[in-house]
């Protein structure tokens, strides 16, 4: 009850609804509990964090990101947000689908999300952090390594391959804007004619491109839904460098969640099989970087 009476309160001042005439349904989530809430012809979605998740989120700066993309009109309104633990209530997406690999296979789709994420990207304002990928490897592994965690055989030498990636992307300043920087393919709401983007958990000013290149892998997307979305994105007009940088980001994400996999696994947390998603995580990153457009994008990057 503790948990539920702020939340029932912040309902009935929005709604003047009895919080005894309230339906709730469970949702689904990886790590987090989601519920929907309805009263009358009003409905809410409150997320309730997973346990150990305050070692690695700042709640703080999600509550920032959470409610500038919400004033953008990319994320659901959001109505109560505690700081302290990060419960948090926004209004449900009404007519809305929750978006999955199946779905992302539209093109259409593809190009919906490329505009939500411009939207987000070119809104002017930066959140309160930032998303900086080889700080937080080393921050997870930090963490695996006070938990004796057992990492990928491996892993070790891909990240050491990685360091010609950070040579690369420190040739030249990269632009830093705000980003999800962890767009599963759940984490889109579709209506068909707009794309919301939720679960602002992650997120802090990044390279764009890495948004582009994580929803790529997340939605296990095809050749032409790839095109569709960076197309989109630039209005037809792909730079070479550009579309380098998402390549890469492609296989630098996979190296990075592939931690947070390890990390979920050690924290048992019982939504999935985390070990496996770790290892098919850190496979498929090997792959790419072992590959001639891995190559190619590389050398497009250091172009310029």
């Amino acid at each position: 009850m503790e948990i539920w009476q702020p939340i029932f309160s912040r309902i009935s001042q929005l709604s003047g609804a009895n919080p005894e005439e309230t339906k709730i349904e469970r949702l689904g989530g990886l790590t987090n509990r989601n519920y929907k809430i309805t009263h009358e012809n009003s409905c809410y979605v409150l997320r309730i964090p997973g346990e150990g998740t305050n070692e690695y989120i700042n709640r703080i700066a999600e509550e920032k990101c959470a409610r500038i993309t919400a004033e953008v009109k990319v994320n659901a309104d959001v109505l109560f947000f505690d700081p302290a633990d990060g419960i948090q209530l926004t209004r449900f997406v009404d007519n809305s689908s929750t978006m999955n690999i199946e779905l992302f296979q539209d093109t259409g789709a593809c190009e919906r999300a490329a505009i939500a994420f411009r939207k987000v990207h070119t809104c002017g304002k930066l959140f309160s952090t930032c998303f900086e990928l080889f700080s937080m490897i080393d921050e997870y592994q930090n963490l695996l390594t006070q938990k004796r965690a057992t990492l990928p055989d491996g892993y070790a030498q891909v990240l050491l391959e990685a360091e010609a990636v950070r040579e690369v992307l420190n040739l030249r300043e990269l632009p830093s804007v705000a980003c999800h920087c962890d767009p599963l393919a759940e984490n889109f709401l579709d209506t068909g004619e707009r794309m919301y983007i939720i679960d602002w958990e992650y997120s802090g000013n990044n390279d764009p491109m890495w948004d582009l290149g994580d929803l790529v892998i997340e939605a296990e997307m095809g050749q032409d839904q790839e095109q569709a979305l960076i197309e989109a994105y630039f209005n037809g007009n792909v730079p070479p460098a550009e579309l380098g940088r998402m390549v890469i980001y492609k296989a630098m994400c996979d190296l990075l969640w592939t931690l947070w996999g390890v990390l979920q696994h050690v924290n048992n947390n019982p939504a999935d099989d985390f070990w496996g998603y770790a290892v098919n995580r850190f496979e498929r990153c090997r792959k790419l970087m072992g590959s001639d457009s891995f190559a190619e994008a590389l050398a497009n990057v250091r172009r310029g």
